[in-house]
């Protein structure tokens, strides 16, 4: 994440759904010891559970051109920000259909889906987890904002600054 690249905005789309929009908001970060490899597996995770859950919300709405308008464009925010001088957050939310208290209890649990059978194994934000607070000694949290928005933090203790 290149310092300073606030406020670009991209547009992805898969067949048969409307673009997702994709906010980034990247604050000037320092340089974190990390393992980069392991934390990409992480974003791609988050980022692929928003992707999913933007495209069943519009595939249950059953978006037709007159009801485009009626639905909110699906958007994902990334946004990134020093933390007391000694972590970085990177926050990842999504507007789509939010996450029930009763799952968001158990979203880091090994092999917990709530993707049909052949979609997911369950494994990816409990290996997520464990990448984020075994190897990077952080934090990695869902909080559900409202019934239609969700953030994902991920905190990373800054090992450079002692």
């Amino acid at each position: 994440m290149s310092p300073g690249s606030a406020n670009r905005t991209t547009r992805g789309t898969s067949p048969g759904h409307r673009e997702i929009e994709v906010c980034k908001e990247y604050g000037d970060l320092p340089l974190v010891e990390c393992y980069g490899g392991q934390l990409n597996q992480v974003f791609m995770n988050i980022l692929s559970n928003a992707i999913d859950a933007l495209e069943e919300a519009q595939d249950k709405s059953e978006i037709t051109p007159e009801k485009d308008n009626q639905c909110p464009s699906p958007k994902i925010n990334i946004r990134t920000r020093v933390v007391d001088g000694l972590s970085v957050e990177i926050s990842i939310a999504d507007n789509g259909p939010g996450i029930p208290a009763a799952v968001s209890q158990r979203l880091f649990d090994a092999f917990f889906t709530t993707k049909p059978v052949g979609k997911g194994t369950g494994m990816g934000l409990s290996i997520s987890h464990g990448i984020v607070t075994k190897k990077h000694g952080g934090k990695l949290t869902c909080i559900p904002l409202s019934a239609r928005q969700v953030v994902t933090c991920l905190l990373i203790r800054n090992l450079s600054v002692r």
